[in-house]
C-alpha cells in the first residue's frame, strides 16, 4: 500500500539489506536493553525483536568488551545491527571491523579532526552509513547559552554542525534524528530540518515514558510527521522491554497505510446495544491473527444493526447479536451462527482467506 500523501524526497541508501530514504518504505527500528557484552542475551532479544517485525536493531557500545562482542552479534543477527557510540572513535573503528551495518555517532564529539577523518574514511570504505543523533537534553553548552534553552533552531544548528563535518569529508550516507521528550519541540525540529537537507530522517520521541504515556506521545509525534510526508525510519521509545515498541510502531505506520503487512482489526467501542462479550471476542481474534503477515482488514462489531455496514470494507468480520452473531465479508452477510460458535466459524472463514 502507498500512503496517499506526498512523501518528502530524500537521498536513499541501504543499511544491511534494509533500504533507507524515500525510495524505500518507512522502516521500524528498536534498541536492545541487554548488556551488549553478553552476546547470547543480546542475540536472544534481537531475534525476538526481529520476529515481532523490527527491521534494524541498535545496540549500546560503551567499551571495548562490548565492541568485541559485536563480532558474534553481527554474524548471527537476523537483522542489521547499528552501533550506538559516544565520544570514543576507537570503538567506532572496532564496531565496523566487527561487522556492524551502521553507526550512530556524532562526529563532533569523538575527538580531533584526525580521529573523525579516520572513522569517516573507514565508514566510506565499508559503506557504513552514519546517523547523526541530536537530543534536546544534551545540546552543546554554547548552543544552550545562545538560545537560552533547547529550541528547534538550537537542535537543527547542532545537527548541521555534524552534517558539515561529514560533508567536508565527502561523506553523504547520513541519516539524522532530532529527538525530544516534548512533542511540539520535536515536531518543530524535524520540520525545520526537513527544509534544510535531503538526508533521511529517523523519527522518535525520546524519553517518552512507559506505555501509558509513551504510546500516545509517540503516536502523535511520529504520526503527525509521517502524515506530512516527513520521516523514513522510526523508533517508538518506551520504558522497559523493547518488544512492546514494535506493535505500536507497526500500528502507527498501518494507520497511515505505510505498513503493507499484517492485519488491521476494526472494532466498535461498545454501546447499550452490545449483547455479547465483545472485548474478549476482539482479544481472541487479535491473538488468532498475531502471526499473520498477509494484509487483511478484519472487523469485530458489537451489534447486527450497524456492524456490517460500518465495517463494509473489511475483508471478514463478526457482528454480534443476542446469543448469536453474523459472519460477514465486505459488508455482505454470509452466515448466522450461535454466539458459542462465532470464533470457530470466523476461524474457518479466515483459513479460507489465508
Amino acid at each position: 500500500m502507498q500512503y496517499s500523501g506526498k512523501r518528502r524526497e530524500t537521498k536513499s541508501f541501504t543499511i544491511g539489506d534494509v533500504g533507507i530514504g524515500s525510495a524505500y518504505p518507512v522502516s521500524i527500528q528498536s534498541m536492545t536493553n541487554t548488556d551488549t557484552r553478553d552476546a547470547q542475551a543480546t542475540l536472544v532479544q534481537i531475534r525476538q525483536l526481529a520476529d515481532a517485525g523490527c527491521q534494524m536493531v541498535r545496540v549500546a557500545v560503551p567499551d571495548e568488551e562490548a565492541a568485541n562482542a559485536l563480532k558474534q552479534i553481527c554474524a548471527e543477527s537476523p537483522v542489521p545491527v547499528i552501533a550506538d557510540i559516544h565520544f570514543n572513535h576507537r570503538l567506532a573503528l572496532m564496531a565496523m571491523d566487527n561487522g556492524i551495518s551502521s553507526l550512530r555517532i556524532n562526529p563532533g564529539n569523538i575527538g580531533s579532526e584526525e580521529k573523525v577523518r579516520e572513522v569517516v574514511s573507514q565508514a566510506k570504505a565499508m559503506q557504513v552509513p552514519i546517523r547523526i543523533g541530536v537530543n534536546a537534553g544534551s545540546l552543546e553548552k554554547e548552543l544552550l547559552a545562545k538560545y537560552q534553552h533547547p529550541t528547534a533552531e538550537a537542535m537543527v544548528e547542532s545537527a548541521m554542525r555534524h552534517v558539515r563535518i561529514l560533508e567536508d569529508l565527502n561523506f553523504d550516507q547520513i541519516k539524522i534524528s532530532l529527538k525530544a521528550s516534548d512533542v511540539p519541540l520535536m515536531l518543530d525540529a524535524y520540520r525545520l530540518m526537513a527544509e534544510k537537507v535531503e538526508y533521511p530522517l529517523h523519527l522518535g520521541v525520546t524519553e517518552a515514558g512507559n506505555a501509558k504515556h509513551g504510546i500516545v506521545k509517540s503516536a502523535i509525534g511520529i504520526g503527525t510527521l509521517l502524515a506530512e510526508g516527513i520521516g523514513d525510519t522510526i523508533r517508538v521509545s518506551l520504558t522497559g522491554n523493547p518488544l512492546q515498541e514494535i506493535p505500536v510502531a507497526k500500528q502507527i505506520l498501518r494507520s497511515l497505510d505505510l505498513y503493507p503487512k499484517g492485519v488491521e482489526i476494526i472494532s466498535c467501542p461498545t454501546c447499550g446495544r452490545t449483547q455479547i462479550a465483545l472485548e474478549q471476542l476482539v482479544d481472541a481474534v487479535d491473538q488468532m491473527v498475531s502471526k499473520v503477515d498477509k494484509p487483511l482488514k478484519l472487523a469485530v462489531m458489537g451489534c447486527v444493526v450497524n456492524g456490517p455496514g460500518e465495517a463494509r470494507e473489511a475483508d471478514l468480520g463478526i457482528a454480534g447479536g443476542k446469543g448469536e452473531g453474523l459472519i460477514f465479508r465486505k459488508g455482505e452477510i454470509i452466515k448466522k451462527v450461535p454466539e458459542a460458535q462465532l470464533l470457530a466459524a470466523f476461524q474457518e472463514e479466515l483459513d479460507k482467506l489465508l
